[in-house]
């Protein structure tokens, strides 16, 4: 690891607690190990799962840093023993499990992308999670395929912007909901076919109205709660319901006949947990279906706001706000 130094710049609070916990600290630069390599974070993605890591409600999975942060973009400055020394100096943006609120950041091998030259290091790095998260939950576990309606709550989220943007591409009717007529109207220009403001308007009686009454054919569900039965309501014969967060409760109560009257299926995952093996695949599949379109500079993530490293407790206000649309990111100096 010559030239790289003994130690870093990191966001990595001692305890739970409000965004103010949110101070550059001096830590150890990590060493790669095997199947890993060190990149030297030039930008890092703020999720919600941040914040609720911050909260004290989302551990890191064994093994993974206490120092939040799941997406970084950056450059490769050395590799674990036995990795390919070639991609030393290669730009990349990478999936990882924890680390990204810092000057550098280990990452597996595999779930390394390299960076599309049409994208800046900040646009890079809103990618991987919520490029991960929707094209396995959107595509793999809810089978949407060209022609379906989909419903995506948070419309105008990472998530939902992603999920506008990838639907569009592969051909989906993408209906979404969000909380004000101005995020609607974002929405719709990001390239929403439909968007519900869901404190003026009930969104199970306007998904029927614009389906014809047929419904949906897959609810990407990140609220939970009261929202599930409202959802299954939503989904037309066949369809199928993917839970990916539970913002409103993880309990619900589900009627039992209209999933046995449309035969639907209910799923769900998280991402964080899932094995490498399990995200290398998925950003493989990534890298042949969409990173062409990104490497043409036709496609590109919906930028909310960028902080700097020092002002992550401000992009953690920002999110909590609600206000924001599209992703959140930290610039690493």
């Amino acid at each position: 690891m010559t030239g790289i130094p003994a130690t870093m710049s990191a966001i990595d609070p001692a305890g739970p607690g409000g965004p103010e916990v949110l101070k550059p600290v001096e830590r150890p630069v990590p060493a790669p190990g095997p199947g890993e390599v060190l990149v030297e974070v030039g930008a890092a993605g703020v999720n919600r799962p941040d914040v609720m890591q911050r909260m004290g409600l989302y551990p890191p999975p064994p093994g993974a840093p206490t120092i939040p942060g799941l997406e970084v973009a950056g450059r490769v400055v050395s590799v674990g023993e036995g990795g390919d020394q070639s991609m030393v100096g290669q730009a990349v943006c990478a999936l990882v499990a924890g680390g990204g609120y810092a000057q550098y950041c280990v990452a597996p091998t595999g779930q390394c992308l390299p960076l599309p030259p049409a994208l800046t290091m900040v646009e890079a790095a809103a990618i991987p999670e919520t490029f991960f998260t929707v094209w396995s939950n959107l595509f793999e576990r809810g089978g949407a395929k060209a022609g379906d309606a989909v419903l995506v709550h948070g419309g105008t989220s990472g998530i939902g912007t992603t999920a506008i943007l990838l639907g569009r591409l592969f051909g989906l009717k993408v209906i979404v909901t969000a909380g004000s007529a101005e995020k609607c109207r974002r929405a719709l220009e990001i390239g929403a076919a439909e968007a519900i403001d869901y404190r003026e308007q009930d969104f199970v009686e306007e998904v029927k109205r614009v389906t014809g009454g047929a419904g949906v054919q897959v609810v990407l569900d990140m609220v939970g709660g009261d929202y599930l039965p409202r959802n299954l309501a939503c989904l037309a014969e066949e369809g199928r319901h993917v839970s990916i967060a539970a913002q409103r409760g993880a309990k619900a109560e589900i009627p039992i006949w209209p999933v046995m009257a449309k035969r639907l299926t209910l799923t769900g995952s998280t991402l964080r947990a899932r094995s490498t093996e399990f995200k290398s695949a998925l950003a493989a599949e990534l890298k042949r279906e969409v990173w062409p379109t990104l490497e043409a500079g036709r496609l590109k993530p919906v930028i909310d706001s960028v902080f700097p490293l020092e002002q992550a407790a401000e992009a953690h206000r920002r999110m909590e706000s609600g206000e924001h649309i599209g992703k959140i990111v930290l610039e690493v100096s």
